[in-house]
């Protein structure tokens, strides 16, 4: 199975970007499931269930950063989804925190950013885009073409090895790459870890374990079916 983790700023169109994948992959014979980690609503899990026929599933982090979240729910979400049948599970993440990074080894790693939100955001996410496979880039048709080259090289001075693709989110343009890039992923084993180092905290998680799966970790945690509990040492 091959996994794609999509996060980013919220309102870039990271659903967006993700439906027209889906479309395109169900019309290459994928089976295609879908994880969505918010903070505390979403409706993206129910709109793709009823479009597309695919199994989803909804988890709201709460107290936790969602892309903490991810980490501890994410060994029981690709079980599920194998248990599903798919071929392909895709993960879309709120990615609210700009110091971690919600990607894992072995995993393709998306970042969706707006060309509207300034020439200068790149320099401000951090790993989450660094770290990144991908870097999509969104309503490129509202700025001018001098400003889409230089957000292209901010993105390219933070991450020069981040391959970059514009699309048009609204009616699907530029998508088919995406799922090439995803189809020539390597498909995700069972002991994987996250992509970078996570920031120093309290957590198991901030201090630096990066196990994948809340049965790895201590403290506040969560599985892909329970709400937060503490599991101590």
């Amino acid at each position: 199975m091959k996994l794609a983790i999509c996060a980013g700023p919220a309102t870039t169109g990271k659903s967006s970007v993700l439906r027209h994948m889906i479309r395109k992959l169900q019309e290459a014979g994928d089976q295609v499931a879908f994880l969505k980690i918010d903070v505390q609503y979403a409706e993206e899990d129910e709109i793709f269930a009823k479009e597309f026929g695919i199994p989803t599933k909804k988890v709201y982090s709460g107290e936790l950063c969602p892309d903490h979240c991810n980490v501890m729910v994410l060994g029981d979400a690709i079980q599920w989804a194998q248990q599903q049948g798919a071929n392909i599970l895709l993960v879309e993440t709120a990615g609210l925190c700009l110091r971690c990074s919600p990607y894992v080894d072995g995993g393709l790693g998306m970042i969706v950013i707006e060309a509207t939100s300034g020439t200068n955001l790149p320099l401000k996410i951090g790993p989450m885009l660094s770290l990144a496979d991908v870097a999509v880039v969104t309503k490129i048709d509202r700025v001018s073409q001098a400003e889409r080259e230089v957000f292209r090289s901010r993105i390219q001075d933070v991450a020069p090895n981040v391959r970059v693709r514009e699309v048009n989110a609204l009616y699907g343009i530029g998508i088919d790459p995406l799922v090439d890039i995803l189809h020539n992923q390597a498909d995700v084993w069972d002991k994987m870890q996250l992509r970078g180092n996570p920031p120093v905290g309290t957590c198991t998680i901030c201090v630096g374990k990066k196990e994948i799966g809340w049965q790895a970790h201590f403290g506040v945690v969560r599985s892909l079916e329970n709400q937060n509990f503490y599991r101590g040492e």
